[in-house]
Formats: C-alpha cells, sequence, structure tokens
C-alpha cells in the first residue's frame, strides 16, 4: 500500500458536481472576493504591521508588504488554477490528494490546521483584549484571561486568569452563525468588510497630512542599532539577527507580516459552494489579494509617517494598539477616529475568526469524506447543508484553546502552516502540467514553471525568516500528525475500499464545475 497513492480527479469532480449530496452552491464571484478580504484584513493590518516595522524592518515594512504579496501573489496563481479545476472543498489539502498523494495531503491538511483552528483561536484571544479596550477595561482580569496568566496592578492586588470568556463567545456566535448557513455568513462578512475598509481608508486619507519625512530617515534599520529595553534594564527587542536590520530586516518584516495575508487562500475552501467556480474562484482569490495588497502599503507607508517605527516597541507608547496610539499621541482632533478604529479591529477580527472557522471545518469535511478522520467531521444538517458537527467539534478544541491558553503560544505557527501549504501548492500545479497536461483549466498560471518555482522559493525563504522557536514547535506539531496518520488515517482511507481505488477513472470529468 504506496504512501503515495493519489486520489482521482475524475472522482473529486464527482464529488463537487454531487450537489444532491454536497455543500449548496450559493456564492458569487463578489461574496468571494469579500470572503477573501474578510479574512485578510484583521489581526495582521492592525497588529503585525507595527509589530513588523518596531522589530526588524523599520519604515521599509510597506517592502516588506510587497515582499510577501510577491510571494501570495505567485502562490495564488498556482492557487486559481487548482480552484477553478479542482472546485471541491478542501484546499491545498484536496490538491495535494491529486497531486503528490495521500501522505503529503494528510501533512499540508495536518499542517493547515496550524493556520485556521489555531489562527481562529489567537484572532479570539485579541479580539477579547480588543473589547475589554473598548469597554475601558470593565471586564475583570480573571474573566478575560487563561488561568497561565498572572497581573499586579498598581495597587499591588495580584490577579490570576481563570478563563476568557469573551474569546469564548465570539467563537460560539459565530459558530452558530456558521452552521445556520454558508450564504448567511457570507452576507454577514461582507457587512463587516465594508465598515472595517472604510475605517482604513479614513486613517489613510486623513493621517497622510499628518506624516513627517524625517521618520522615514534611515528607511531601513541601521545594522548596529542597540537593543530596546524596558524601564526595568530588561531587553525587549534585538536588533543584532541577520533578519532584524537592514535587507534581511525587510525579509525579517515579510515573514511577520506575512500573517496580515492569511485569507486568501480560504477563498479556496469554499470552492465547492461558488455558484460557477470555474470564473468566480480565480476572480475571488486574486481579486482580494490584489485589494488588500494596495491598502496594505499605503497603511504601512502612512503608519511609520505619522509615528517613528521605534515607538512600536516601547512598551509604554505603541507596543499594544499602535495604530490607536498613533492617532491618539500624533494626530490631534481625531480622537474619535481612535476610537473607530478599535470597534473596525473588532470588526475585522470577528470575520477573520469566521472565514478560518469556515475553512478548517471545510477541510475536515473532505478530510472525513477520505476516510482520515472521524465521519462525524463529514455530516452535513439536513437543513441547512453545513458540516455542522465539524463546526461543533472545532468549536470545543478552538474554545478550549482560546478560553485557557495565553494567545502566544501559537505565535507564529499559523504562518508557518500556510506557508508550508503555499510550497505544495506551488510545486503541485508545475506537477499536474507535467503529468495531466490534457485536463481542462479555465484558468492557467502563467509562465510555468517559472511562476511556481518563484512562490516556492520566496514562501520558503520566509519559512526560514520565521524565529527557531516556533519552528521546533512546528516540527513537534507534524511529528504528532505522523502518528495519527499511521496509527489511524491509513488504514481508514477510502483508497482502501476497491470502489474507491485511485487507479478508477469516471467519464466526461471535463464536464463537471
Amino acid at each position: 500500500m504506496s504512501l503515495f497513492r493519489k486520489k482521482s480527479l475524475s472522482q473529486l469532480l464527482a464529488t463537487a458536481a454531487d450537489s444532491e449530496k454536497g455543500l449548496k452552491r450559493t456564492l458569487g464571484a463578489v461574496n468571494l472576493v469579500a470572503l477573501g478580504i474578510g479574512a485578510i484584513i484583521g489581526a495582521g493590518l492592525f497588529v503585525r504591521t507595527a509589530a513588523a516595522a518596531g522589530q526588524a524592518a523599520g519604515p521599509a515594512v510597506t517592502i516588506s508588504f510587497i515582499v510577501a504579496a510577491v510571494g501570495c501573489a505567485f502562490a495564488g496563481l498556482c492557487y486559481a488554477e487548482f480552484a477553478s479545476m479542482i472546485p471541491i472543498a478542501g484546499s491545498a489539502y484536496a490538491y495535494s490528494y491529486v497531486t503528490m498523494g495521500e501522505l503529503i495531503a494528510w501533512i499540508i491538511g495536518w499542517a493547515l490546521i496550524m493556520e485556521y483552528a489555531l489562527g481562529a483561536a489567537t484572532v479570539s484571544i485579541a479580539w477579547s483584549e480588543y473589547l475589554n479596550k473598548l469597554l475601558g477595561g470593565s471586564i475583570p482580569y480573571e474573566w478575560c484571561h487563561s488561568p497561565f496568566e498572572s497581573f499586579t496592578d498598581s495597587a499591588g492586588i495580584a490577579h490570576k486568569g481563570l478563563i476568557n470568556a469573551p474569546a469564548l463567545l465570539i467563537l460560539l456566535l459565530l459558530t452558530l452563525l456558521l452552521i445556520k448557513g454558508t450564504q448567511e455568513s457570507a452576507f454577514v462578512n461582507a457587512i463587516i468588510v465594508f465598515i472595517k475598509v472604510a475605517i482604513v481608508l479614513i486613517f489613510i486619507f486623513v493621517g497622510w497630512k499628518f506624516i513627517k519625512p524625517e521618520n522615514y530617515v534611515p528607511y531601513l534599520i541601521p545594522e548596529h542599532t542597540p537593543p530596546v529595553l524596558d524601564s526595568a534594564g530588561k531587553e525587549i527587542v534585538n536588533y543584532s539577527g541577520v533578519f532584524k536590520h537592514g535587507w534581511g530586516g525587510v525579509l525579517g518584516g515579510a515573514a511577520i507580516v506575512f500573517f496580515a495575508f492569511i485569507g486568501f487562500d480560504a477563498v479556496s475552501t469554499a470552492a465547492q459552494e461558488a455558484k460557477n467556480p470555474k470564473r468566480d474562484m480565480p476572480i475571488g482569490i486574486l481579486g482580494s489579494l490584489v485589494v488588500c495588497t494596495i491598502l496594505y502599503i499605503l497603511f504601512g507607508h502612512v503608519l511609520t509617517g505619522v509615528a517613528h517605527w521605534q515607538d512600536f516597541v516601547d512598551p509604554e507608547k505603541g507596543r499594544e494598539a499602535s495604530v490607536a496610539y498613533a492617532i491618539t499621541a500624533y494626530m490631534p482632533g481625531y480622537g474619535w477616529l481612535a476610537t473607530a478604529v478599535t470597534v473596525a479591529i473588532l470588526a475585522g477580527f470577528s470575520s477573520v475568526i469566521l472565514v478560518m472557522l469556515m475553512g478548517q471545518s471545510r477541510i475536515f469535511y473532505t478530510m472525513s469524506n477520505d476516510g482520515l478522520i472521524p465521519k462525524a467531521f463529514g455530516v452535513l444538517h439536513p437543513k441547512f447543508k453545513t458540516p455542522y458537527k465539524a463546526n461543533i467539534i472545532l468549536f470545543v478544541f478552538v474554545g478550549l484553546f482560546a478560553a485557557f491558553v495565553p494567545g502566544h503560544v501559537a505565535g507564529d505557527l499559523t504562518s508557518f502552516g500556510t506557508l508550508f501549504a503555499f510550497v505544495l501548492v506551488s510545486i503541485g500545479v508545475w506537477i499536474m502540467r507535467i503529468k495531466n497536461p490534457e485536463i481542462p483549466r479555465s484558468f492557467k498560471t502563467p509562465l510555468v514553471p517559472l511562476v511556481p518555482i518563484l512562490g516556492a522559493l520566496i514562501c520558503t525563504g520566509m519559512i526560514a525568516a520565521i524565529d527557531l522557536t516556533t519552528l521546533k514547535v512546528a516540527i513537534g506539531w507534524m511529528a504528532v500528525g505522523l502518528i495519527v496518520y499511521f496509527t489511524y488515517s491509513r488504514k481508514n482511507s477510502m483508497l482502501n475500499e476497491p470502489g474507491h481505488s485511485p487507479a478508477e477513472i469516471l467519464p466526461n470529468a471535463k464536464d463537471f464545475n
């Protein structure tokens, strides 16, 4: 029994064409673009921009955005070809199953849990923090922090977290929305997207006149920049590493802000719910990526022009709530905008969590149908036609993480999982062009194999720029996944059954949408 046995493309297309048993096709091109923007603009833009500027890139964070966007663009072109050719839920997992075999598909499916499930938990914890800021800190520390977090206030009173209740609440509400239906979820997401994009544009236009050109000098962080210390003399940030200053810092910044681009690939997880996937999927993936890249570059330029990049590592200035800090400290008369930005951040976080939960449940749905995880993950609601059991199980898993584990634990694991998926998707398109050139492709990645090679190389470079601790944890997570595969998934795979032989070919595959 080969570890690299492949799933038949015709079987995938047949599954996608079975509208009676499958997911409902309710999403158009506009819904898909909004879905992508909903996932992309959130924690990444409002939090990671300042972090990348303060920790690695300085004002050149705009170039970091360009580097990350180029890597995403190459991968996005590959995703667009796959999504139009294989319009089925499962994203990179499903594509890898066809091109590189079951073991690789399992590895990427397991890695995507780091992107979607852990990403949703991490963002829900951030949502809790910003909600408390908006409410003036009225939520007791004990009820919005994990048991592993503690704090001593200015009066000398010690506080210890019990449970992060707001994070659990937002996860529950969004899970119920997803169970109700994809179309309803997409409608709510579209409203949120409108609100947060409007706030981003207002900040760009209003903030432009407060830009100080001297904040851009020097544009790159100098090599011998001294470390940043807190009031007790503890080192906060050190700029001595190769990815912490100069052009290396730009690449290091790209690895940090890459989190801001996570989301456009989530569009591909909804391929089985697109009305016309051959036309709409490329529009949704590439359209959302282009819109957000333009906004990111402008946003980063204004933010580092309004406030000096070193403010964003100072715990007494803009290390937290950096955008609101920049407005309050350097844009007099616009205090209302700081409040509006906080509201936009909450809205942005909500849509990111929504799309991440949706993406993960669709990947679980597909993996369940393949027999690699229990059948419960693939059960559809009899009325709403959504994978409601997968949503419920996912809520329990993500909710436990969000309620009882500190947000920093996930760290850059989300970026690692996404970058790893991008590398395999880029390679997969090249493999499919060589082995299956006859398959109809309504959208073709240009300049193959150059674009897939560049996509894989740039994303691998950004993986190398992730901190060593995160890489070690990621490797440990992947090791656990291999144990699960060899003890459960391999022997329960649908490919073990005669009727699901990887060699089976179904007729008229080109006729499926």
